[in-house]
C-alpha cells in the first residue's frame, strides 16, 4: 500500500511519523526549511511516551512519486484548490483523496439524496476544480482529532488525540476505507469507519466557526471566549444557527450546544490556529470554515444573522492584515 500525505506539517508529518512503522510505503510533500531539515536529519517526533526520529521519503515535487492509493490532503482548505493537478498526477487507477482538512469538504452534497444532490459549493471549490478534475468518488472523509505542534523544522510535538475518523461520502463500508482504517489501527491510531461521516464533520466545525473567528477579533483563547458571558453568547447563536442547516439536511448531533461549548473551555487557554494564523501573519482559514455554513444557510434557506455579522467582521479583520 502506498500513502502520500500531501502537507506534512504538523498533523501531516505526526501522521506520517506514526505510519513510519508499518509496512505502509510513506510518502511525504513539504516545502521550505521544515523538508531541508527532514531529509537531512529525519522527522523528530515528540509525545508523552518518548521521542523518536523516522527517515522518509521527502519531496515537494509529487511528480517524482509513483501512483499513489492514498492521498491524504492535510493542507489547509485555501491551499487546496491551487495543487488539484498535482493530486490528480498521485492519484493510481483507483486511488483516493482522503480529505483531512478542517471544515465543510467540496465533495459534501456527493450522492445525498434530495435537491441538493450533487450541489457544488463555490465557497471551497470557487472553480469547480476539484469536482471535475478529482471527482467526488474518489474522495473519503476524515475527520482529525490530534492536536500536534510544529516546534521548529522537522521536529513535531504530539499534544493529544489520535482519532482520524474515516468515512465514505455514501456511508458505505467499502474496502478501500477499511484497507485504509486497517493500515492507521497498525500504526497505534484510532481510526473508526463512520457511516455517516457529515455528523462527524458537523460536531467539529461546530466549534471552529464560531470559536475561531470570535478568537480573531478578540485575541482571546478558549478558556476566555466560552466562559465570558458576551462571547459564549455569541457562539451559542452561531451554533444555534448551523444546527438549522445541517439538522434540514440530516444530520444529527451527539451532543448539546452547551455541552460543546463547555468542552471548549475545559481545553484551557489555548488559542485557536485562525487566531495563530493572524499572529503568523499567515492566510485565514475563514471560507471553509465559516463563508461555508453561509453558502449552505443560503441553499436551504436558513437565516444566518449572527453568521453573517461575525464573518464580515473577521474577513475585514483579515483583509487589514493581509491574511485573506
Amino acid at each position: 500500500m502506498r500513502i502520500c500525505i500531501y502537507g506534512a506539517g504538523a498533523i501531516g508529518g505526526y501522521l506520517g511519523a506514526m505510519l513510519a512503522a508499518t509496512e505502509v510505503e510513506v510518502s511525504l510533500i513539504a516545502r521550505g526549511p521544515h523538508l531541508r531539515a527532514m531529509r537531512e536529519k529525519g522527522l523528530r517526533l515528540i509525545t508523552a511516551e518518548g521521542e523518536s526520529t523516522h527517515q522518509l521519503n521527502c519531496t515537494d515535487d509529487p511528480a517524482s512519486l509513483p501512483p499513489q492509493d492514498y492521498v491524504i490532503v492535510t493542507l489547509k482548505a485555501h491551499s487546496v484548490p491551487k495543487i488539484v493537478p498535482q493530486l490528480v498526477s498521485l492519484l493510481g487507477p483507483v486511488g483516493a483523496v482522503v480529505t483531512a482538512v478542517n471544515g465543510i469538504p467540496w465533495w459534501y452534497f456527493h450522492g445525498v439524496d434530495g435537491p441538493l444532490q450533487d450541489k457544488r459549493l463555490h465557497t471551497v471549490d470557487p472553480d469547480d476544480q476539484q469536482w471535475q478534475q478529482i471527482g467526488p468518488e474518489r474522495a473519503i472523509g476524515c475527520v482529525v482529532y490530534p492536536a500536534c505542534d510544529l516546534l521548529e523544522p522537522g521536529v513535531i510535538r504530539h499534544v493529544e488525540g489520535n482519532r482520524f475518523t474515516l468515512g465514505e461520502p455514501n456511508g458505505e463500508k467499502s474496502d478501500r476505507v477499511v484497507a485504509l482504517s486497517q493500515a492507521l489501527i497498525q500504526a497505534g491510531l484510532k481510526a473508526p469507519v463512520r457511516p455517516r461521516i457529515r455528523d462527524d464533520i458537523w460536531v467539529k466545525l461546530w466549534g471552529n466557526l464560531c470559536f475561531n473567528p470570535i478568537s480573531a477579533l478578540t485575541h482571546a483563547t478558549l478558556d476566555v471566549i466560552a466562559t465570558e458571558p458576551g462571547t459564549r453568547d455569541i457562539a451559542r447563536h452561531m451554533m444555534k444557527e448551523a444546527q438549522l442547516i445541517a439538522e434540514s439536511l440530516g444530520v444529527r448531533f451527539s451532543v448539546d450546544i452547551e455541552k460543546r461549548i463547555d468542552g471548549a473551555a475545559n481545553v484551557g487557554a489555548h488559542k485557536t490556529s485562525m487566531l495563530q494564523d493572524l499572529e503568523q501573519g499567515r492566510p485565514m482559514e475563514i471560507d471553509a470554515l465559516l463563508t461555508v455554513v453561509q453558502e449552505m444557510g443560503r441553499l436551504t434557506k436558513i437565516e444566518t444573522p449572527s453568521i453573517d455579522t461575525v464573518l464580515a467582521l473577521v474577513v475585514q479583520r483579515a483583509q487589514q492584515a493581509g491574511c485573506y
